[in-house]
């Protein structure tokens, strides 16, 4: 990306938005088995309290990042009384990327720079990415060089792998239910314990 403050790490500032008040640094450590899986021929949506829990947010937080456009569902948005936002595999990423953003005291602004930088980032890309942070500041990193550049900064600073974020979703996703946007079909999630129970039973 490029970094949401001053930032002195390695790559040119890239500006995310009109002014460039926030831009994020390009500098993210690749790592194996990190490529998401190919994109399905249907497409699939998650509605909002799956959502959560495979992000790990409340209820509230998600609603509010919706209305305020943070982070909005690509699927489907929230159209009149009674429909349902239906959020991509992508779009629950972001929206636990956000949440380990604002525990660790990313401002705002900042995060809504880092955002709009992803949402332009192929999938690809995002496998290949960590972000690191000093809580001021957002860069991107696409080599581990660029990560010990930063460490060796001497500040103090955190890092996601958004590739792991990536694994972790859709390991959570998948014992989730999730909708077939062509046809408005239920997807039952896949629980480990309901096979394990099964075969318990048939070794009874």
């Amino acid at each position: 990306m490029s970094s949401t403050g001053d930032g002195t790490a390695a790559g040119s500032p890239i500006p995310l938005h009109a002014g460039g008040s926030a831009p994020i640094q390009k500098t993210a450590v690749t790592g194996p088995g990190t490529t998401p899986p190919a994109r399905p021929s249907e497409r699939i949506g998650y509605r909002g309290p799956t959502a959560c829990a495979a992000a790990g947010i409340t209820y509230r937080q998600l609603d509010y990042w919706a209305r305020t456009g943070l982070v909005e569902p690509s699927v489907r948005s929230a159209q009149g009384s009674g429909s349902q936002r239906l959020y991509s595999t992508e779009d629950v990423v972001v929206l636990k990327i956000v949440k380990r953003f604002l525990d660790t005291g990313v401002s705002l602004q900042n995060i809504r720079a880092a955002v709009r930088h992803l949402r332009t980032r192929e999938r690809d890309d995002l496998a290949r990415m960590t972000l690191m942070s000093d809580g001021a500041t957002v860069h991107e990193c696409s080599s581990p060089d660029e990560v010990v550049g930063l460490l060796q900064g001497g500040q103090g600073m955190f890092g996601i792998a958004v590739g792991v974020v990536w694994r972790d979703v859709e390991s959570a996703l998948q014992q989730l239910h999730g909708e077939r946007v062509d046809t408005g079909e239920t997807l039952i999630g896949h629980h480990p314990g309901d096979e394990l129970a099964r075969r318990r039973n048939r070794a009874g």
